[in-house]
């Protein structure tokens, strides 16, 4: 088997326990969820096809949901933020098109990184609590709950960014 694939299945595998275990018994003042299994989203590699990317994060937000008991609002915000991340990238990036055979995304600027993280964590954060509630009179608190999540997932992924990619 592929040394990458490998590590990308015990990836895959550690963040959805990582999540369902500890992230998600902690509720910091009530309104605060980390989501740190999107890492695997923004670090999982690209490629042309996006079928197997798509895929993956389907399930990974399937079986977040399915420890959770959240409904399908993990899946189909994991799924959403997996379709718009190459676009993203390419605007972040200003580039039409990326070489995938030596593209790695640790490499960019610390701040296109954290650009490219931030909308990913927001856009996931709002379909989330958007799909919690579903109500508009509730949009004071979607849009709250979304922005302190929010930032507390861009802090602890930039975090894991940095542990995962400095050099031994």
């Amino acid at each position: 088997m592929n040394n990458n694939i490998l590590q990308n299945i015990i990836f895959f595998v550690g963040l959805i326990l990582l999540q369902v275990t500890i992230l998600n018994n902690v509720d910091l003042f009530g309104y605060i969820d980390p989501y740190l299994y999107i890492l695997f989203v923004i670090i999982y590699p690209f490629r042309k096809d996006r079928i197997p990317v798509l895929f993956f994060c389907f399930l990974l937000g399937l079986s977040i949901d399915i420890f959770s008991n959240s409904g399908g609002t993990n899946a189909a915000a994991t799924l959403f933020i997996a379709f718009i991340r190459l676009p993203l990238l390419k605007v972040i990036l200003r580039k039409s098109e990326i070489d995938f055979v030596v593209f790695n995304i640790t490499k960019q600027p610390f701040l296109k990184i954290l650009s490219y993280v931030s909308i990913l964590a927001f856009t996931h954060s709002f379909i989330i609590f958007s799909l919690e509630y579903f109500k508009f009179s509730d949009i004071d608190t979607i849009l709250y709950r979304t922005l302190l999540t929010s930032i507390f997932t861009i802090v602890l992924t930039i975090f894991s960014l940095i542990l995962l990619t400095r050099k031994k």
